[in-house]
C-alpha cells in the first residue's frame, strides 16, 4: 500500500489589511486518505502576549466535493493553551477550528474560530 504524503504552507486573512488576524497552516497530507496533520499559527499586530497563538497540534480531513470543477473542503480543529493574566494564576485549553474551500491548488477562501472570536469568508493562498 503506497502513502502519498506532501506538505502545505498555507495562508489564511485579509493580508495587508492592517490588525486583520491571519492563519498560518503547516500540513501534512495524506494524499490516500484525506488526513491532514499539522500545526497553526494565528497572528495578529495586537499588544502582546495576544498577538500569536500557537496550536501545536492540529488534525483534519479534506473531502472532495466532486461537482462539477474539482474543489475541496478542508475541515481543520485542535487545541491551544491560554493563560491567565497576572496575578490570576492558572490556564485552560481553548477550542480552534477552520473550514477552506479550496480549488486542487490550495487556493480559496476559509473560515476559522479561535476561542470567541470568528473569522468569516476571507482569501486562503499557498504560503511560500
Amino acid at each position: 500500500m503506497a502513502v502519498d504524503l506532501y506538505y502545505v504552507k498555507e495562508l489564511v486573512g485579509n493580508e495587508g489589511m492592517p490588525g486583520a488576524p491571519m492563519l498560518h497552516l503547516a500540513c501534512v497530507v495524506n494524499s490516500s486518505t484525506g488526513v491532514v496533520n499539522g500545526q497553526a499559527q494565528v497572528t495578529q499586530a495586537i499588544a502582546p502576549p495576544n498577538g500569536e497563538i500557537d496550536i501545536p497540534n492540529m488534525t483534519g480531513q479534506i473531502r472532495h466535493l466532486g461537482l462539477g470543477q474539482d474543489s475541496m473542503i478542508v475541515s481543520l480543529s485542535g487545541k491551544y493553551l491560554v493563560s491567565f493574566p497576572p496575578p490570576a494564576i492558572g490556564s485552560y485549553l481553548a477550542d480552534f477550528n477552520s473550514v477552506l474551500n479550496l480549488d486542487p491548488k490550495w487556493h480559496g477562501t476559509g473560515s476559522f474560530t479561535y476561542g470567541e472570536k470568528t473569522i468569516d469568508d476571507v482569501p486562503a493562498e499557498p504560503e511560500e
